[in-house]
Parts: C-alpha cells; structure tokens; sequence
C-alpha cells in the first residue's frame, strides 16, 4: 500500500473560520492534542477512532463529528486505505463555551441535512468571491449545532418575515456589484443573521447569495449581448474574477459566457 500523507489548509476571508484542513492519510495516526478552536470534522473515505475525554468514538458513513476545543483527543484511521476527510475549525463567536459540555458528552451526529451543507460550506469556501454564500452556510451550521447540543435553546425560525425580507432585497440590489457580507447586512437591516437568511429564504424562496449571484449573471448577460469580453464583464459586475463569473454562469445558463456571447446575432 502506498504511503499517503497528503495535506491542503488555508485561511478563507470568512468571519469564524480559522482554518480549512483536507486531508488524505494511510497509515498517519494523531497523537492527544487539542485545540483551541472547534473541530468539525467529516470523514470522506474510510474511518477514524478516537478517543475524547477518555471515551471512544468513531466516524462511520454519514457521520459529522464535532470536537470541542481545550478537550485533549486523538485519531487514527480504522480502515486498510486510511481515511480521507475534511475539517474546519471554528473560532468561539460560532459557539461558545457552553456547548463544550454538551458536545464531550455527544461529538458524533448522523444528519444527512447537516452534513451536506458542511459539504456546501466547504465548496463555497473553496472559491474567493462566494463569501456571502459561506457566511450564510456557516451561519444556518451553527444554528443546527445548537440545535443538536441544546436544543431547548434554540427557537423555531421558520416564519417568513416579508419586511425583513424586502429591506435585505433593496441592500443586495443596492450592493449589487460591490457585495455585502451577512454580518454587515444583519447590523444594516437590524436582526440576527440566521434569522435574516430564514427570513429572505421564505419569502422568496432563494437564499440571498443565490439572489445577488444571479442579479449579476442577468447583468453580465447584458453585457455579453452587447459584445463586451467575459474579463471586462466579470469586472463590471460584482464577480472576483473571470473563473467566478464562469462558474455561476454555467451553472444558471448552462453554457459559458464567451460561448453565449459567440451565440448573440
């Protein structure tokens, strides 16, 4: 078997997120150590054992783990071919102490719904640009991990507020191409981000990064149309650059942008 110790981390732009780790280990097997940042974990391929203050733990298909941090653990992979996974770790503003407790006694969930919006959150982290979009992710995250660790506490937030929503409406259109984070959004509009996407999500059915994405492709549509080059476009409408305004074109027209350009009579 091949020996693998292979290793990706960065620091995304994204308030509450110290760092983003993937890995991919054979044979590597962690020593105890701690953090002082919270440990969301999912496991890609394979499987970890770990020991958290002094009791067992694994991570089987499914699973999202989540460690606490200044409680000593460890890992080692529990599969032939090691174990692929995917890790951010969290600073104290997403939760706070209090859920230490909590989370020692239950660090290991099997929510499908929370695991693909981990899954989500690492992509949009993944691409500069989306940080609304991960902000947002990252936000409805932490509302369901209160949710799973004390979830007397956490209040039902499915009803639509439509005034809300329509102020967080005119502040996207109004920051169409220089953006606007959620936190910044959240203290413009006067409520909790959670609550805001909630809100904005209900009442129109489309999360507000999904909603200031596709305000900029319609205008880069325009633009296209007009003859202008992708580059020059992707400049003049909000996007990082032109591979940020490709994929959210593709993905919403179904063709690139210079392609649908060359397509315009």
């Amino acid at each position: 078997m091949v020996v693998r110790r292979e290793v990706s981390a960065w620091r995304p732009s994204v308030p509450g997120v110290v760092e983003v780790f993937h890995a991919h280990f054979t044979e590597y097997a962690y020593p105890m150590h701690v953090h002082d940042a919270w440990t969301l974990l999912l496991v890609d391929a394979g499987a970890v054992r770990y020991d958290l203050d002094r009791h067992e733990h694994g991570t089987p298909d499914g699973t999202v783990s989540l460690l606490p941090p200044h409680v000593p653990h460890n890992g080692s992979p529990i599969t032939e071919d090691g174990f692929r996974k995917r890790v951010l770790y969290l600073d104290l503003s997403r939760l706070d102490e209090t859920y230490i407790g909590p989370a020692v006694d239950t660090p290991d969930f099997l929510d499908p719904v929370l695991r693909r919006r981990v899954g989500q959150l690492h992509t949009a982290l993944a691409h500069p640009g989306d940080e609304l979009e991960a902000e947002s992710r990252l936000t409805l995250i932490g509302e369901r991990l209160r949710g799973h660790l004390r979830p007397a506490l956490v209040k039902d937030g499915r009803d639509a507020d439509h005034p809300l929503a329509h102020r967080l409406r005119e502040l996207l259109d109004e920051r169409l191409l220089q953006g606007v984070t959620l936190q910044e959004a959240a203290g413009l509009v006067h409520a909790h981000p959670a609550h805001l996407v909630r809100a904005f999500s209900g009442a129109y059915g489309i999360p507000p990064h999904q909603y200031l994405m596709s305000r900029r492709v319609e205008q880069a549509r325009r633009l296209l149309l007009a003859g202008r080059a992708p580059g020059e476009v992707a400049a003049e409408t909000g996007f990082y650059d032109q591979s940020h305004l490709n994929r959210h074109f593709k993905r919403l027209v179904g063709v690139a942008p210079g392609r649908y350009r060359d397509s315009s009579r």
